[in-house]
């Protein structure tokens, strides 16, 4: 992409599916704020399923998909900084 596409692009919304067991699974409490937070961003869409079919990753560690893609992480904490990490390369 050239620069002058990329200067008048519409930003790139960031599409975030979350399973709803995983999240009950990993999500701590103190983190809720946070993860609420960053979802509530103009530029971030998600959605929470009640399950993704993906129970071996599930039981393993907080994950989520990101346009399309499986991203998962050591804990909540790292996860959202993963997060938060992909929303600032789609601007």
């Amino acid at each position: 992409m050239n620069f002058m596409t990329k200067l008048f692009t519409k930003e790139k919304k960031l599409k975030i599916d979350f399973c709803e067991k995983n999240l009950d699974r990993f999500l701590t409490e103190n983190l809720q704020n946070d993860y609420s937070n960053f979802l509530s961003k103009k530029n971030v869409e998600y959605k929470e399923y009640n399950c993704q079919s993906r129970c071996e990753d599930c039981k393993k560690s907080p994950y989520a998909m990101v346009n399309g893609e499986f991203i998962a992480a050591g804990d909540s904490a790292q996860l959202l900084n993963k997060l938060k990490q992909l929303e600032g390369d789609k601007k």
